[in-house]
């Protein structure tokens, strides 16, 4: 069974059994030279820069996963109360941080 992830508190239809408390996964994504200068020249011309919304897509993902691997560790069956957070690290970098709350169903 994948685990389930919610952003609200409880999972409609089921019971929390046990909290394991705070679950998080982060990447930190680096533009790519050859992606910067095709995503330089779109700023120039307008449009998505589709370049950095492939990066960033990709680094929520790595996140997601890092975080169900720490709630599985835990033993939990979902995690309650998904968010989201970035950041900008340094020039041409973002934290993509995802937290929620570990929990067993019952």
């Amino acid at each position: 069974m994948s685990m389930i992830i919610v952003t609200t508190e409880t999972v409609p239809g089921r019971e929390i059994e046990a909290v394991f408390g705070v679950v998080k996964g982060n990447v930190i994504q680096a533009k790519h030279l050859g992606k910067d200068i095709a995503a330089g020249f779109r700023q120039i011309v307008g449009g998505e820069i589709k370049e950095y919304t492939e990066m960033m897509s990709e680094a929520r993902e790595i996140a997601i996963q890092r975080m169900v691997e720490k709630a599985e560790e835990k033993g939990a069956d979902a995690i309650v109360a998904f968010r989201f957070v970035t950041s900008m690290v340094m020039t041409g970098a973002a934290e993509i941080l995802a937290y929620g709350t570990a929990v067993k169903l019952r």
